[in-house]
This record gives structure tokens, C-alpha cells and sequence, in this order.
């Protein structure tokens, strides 16, 4: 058990700052969101890695380009895969551990969490301006398995992702219950899906209404730190493995997700 903790605390002694992604239900772009924000603190010219701890829905492997790729061992642990040749975003995840994409994860409870507590402490992450942490939609074991690991090293706090439609909201307030309750400070709701961008005419239509997010946000005094609307590019871009902020820097949705992180930045 000592030596777990020495492996944990020299494994993750390296992050300066560490973020988790929450949302109350699935469906509503919390990996998408992830992403985003990765990508956009690389940008900003920071080391940046993203672990993603959704072990039935691994996705992120996919939206970045790395999927299909090993996780080799050093002697610190295991050795991230990279998603960029410069190695400043960094990559965990178990689409990296199954034998086949398409491969169910079909485990019970205590199986998950020791694979999250295992990310957790031995990816060997080293120097590390942000990690994110994706994690499942819901409030279940996995997420008190994520925030009792963390505990040692004072997560930043959570960003929590929701749609305008009535229903996701309701499920979000739970969330941000559930933060209370485990004291994870709150950075912040994102309001995803706020509205659809035209590609040709880049008009704006509200789709599924707008606005439940920041009312959210306001009910509850926590920060409201912005909209990102549907847009077909930034789609494209995820199935395509593609970096959405560099192909369309000038974007709607792209101006959203770096205001977004403008304002974690300033924390």
C-alpha cells in the first residue's frame, strides 16, 4: 500500500492543475467539450493531458486521432500516448487497452474502479500544466473512486456540461448536488448544443431553446462560463480525428470554446 502511494504521488506530483468534466446524463457532449478545452489550453502554449475514465463509452481515443494506438511501460508506470508530435497533449484511455474497438467493456463495479484508480496512479504523466479528466455521465463509483484519489492533491474543480432542454438541466442540478456533497469546488457550467450554426449563411437557431444552462448557473451561484452551439464543422471534425479549432479558427463554436477557457485561465 506504500508503495501505491509513493507511485501515486510521484506520478501526479508533476500536474499543476487538474480538471474533471461531469455531466448528469450522456448524450449531451461532455467529451466533445473535453476535447475542446484540451485543445484549446494547447494552444495557449501549455502541457496539457486528458485521461479519460469513461471505460463504457471511450471515446476520446477517436476524437483525437490516436485510436489504435499501444500504451507502452517505463519504469515510472505507463507511458501516455501523445496526440501531437511536439508531446504536449498527452492521452489515457481504455480504448488504448482493448483488443478490439468494438470490444464491450462488461465489468462490475469493483473491476472499474481499480482500473480508474490504476490510471490514477500509474500513468506516468510528468510535467503537466492541466490534466482533464473525462469522466462517465451520472454521479455512480467511478466518480467517488476519481475524487477520493484526488483528494491528496486538490483537484481544481469540475466543469459541468449540460444541453438547454429542460430534462438535461434537471439532471445537471443533480450534479452539482453531487458536488457539494463530495466538496469539489464548481468552475463552472457549459451549455453545449446552445443553438444551430448554418455553415453556408452562419445564422444561429435555437434548436432545443437556449438559456437553461446559465439559468442553472445563476440559481445555484456558480459561474456560468459560456455557450457552444451545434456546429456540423466541429462534428466533421471529431469523426475525423481532426483539430476543429485550426481548421476553423474563425468559427462561432471556436470563439465559444476559447472564451470558455480564456475564463478557466483567469482562475
Amino acid at each position: 500500500m506504500a508503495q501505491d502511494s509513493t507511485q501515486e504521488k510521484h506520478n501526479l506530483a508533476g500536474v499543476k492543475h487538474t480538471v474533471l468534466v461531469l455531466s448528469g446524463k450522456g448524450g449531451v457532449g461532455k467529451s466533445t467539450v473535453a476535447t475542446q478545452i484540451a485543445l484549446a489550453l494547447k494552444q495557449a502554449g501549455l502541457k496539457v493531458g486528458i485521461l479519460d475514465v469513461d471505460l463504457c463509452g471511450p471515446s476520446i481515443p477517436r476524437m483525437l486521432n490516436v485510436e489504435g494506438n499501444d500504451v507502452h511501460q517505463c519504469a515510472q508506470g505507463w507511458v501516455p500516448v501523445y496526440a501531437d508530435k511536439d508531446q504536449q497533449l498527452s492521452v489515457m484511455s481504455i480504448g488504448f487497452l482493448l483488443g478490439n474497438k468494438d470490444d464491450a467493456v462488461v465489468w462490475r463495479g469493483p473491476k472499474k474502479n481499480a482500473m480508474i484508480k490504476q490510471f490514477l496512479t500509474d500513468v506516468f504523466w510528468g510535467d503537466l500544466d492541466y490534466l482533464i479528466i473525462d469522466t462517465p455521465p451520472g454521479t455512480s463509483d467511478e466518480h467517488i473512486t476519481v475524487i477520493e484519489n484526488l483528494q491528496e492533491y486538490k483537484a481544481d474543480g469540475a466543469i459541468l456540461v449540460t444541453t438547454p432542454q429542460a430534462v438535461a438541466v434537471g439532471d445537471v442540478r443533480r450534479e452539482l448536488t453531487f458536488c457539494r456533497k463530495t466538496k469539489i469546488p464548481v468552475l463552472g457550467v457549459v451549455e453545449n448544443m446552445s443553438g444551430f450554426v448554418c455553415p453556408h449563411c452562419t445564422e444561429c437557431t435555437n434548436v432545443f431553446s437556449k438559456g437553461g444552462g446559465e439559468a442553472l448557473a445563476n440559481q445555484f451561484s456558480v459561474p456560468f462560463l459560456g455557450c457552444i452551439p451545434l456546429d456540423p464543422q466541429l462534428t466533421q471534425s471529431l469523426e475525423n480525428g481532426q483539430n476543429f479549432l485550426e481548421l476553423y479558427s474563425n468559427s462561432a463554436s471556436a470563439a465559444a470554446v476559447r472564451k470558455i477557457t480564456e475564463v478557466l485561465l483567469k482562475r
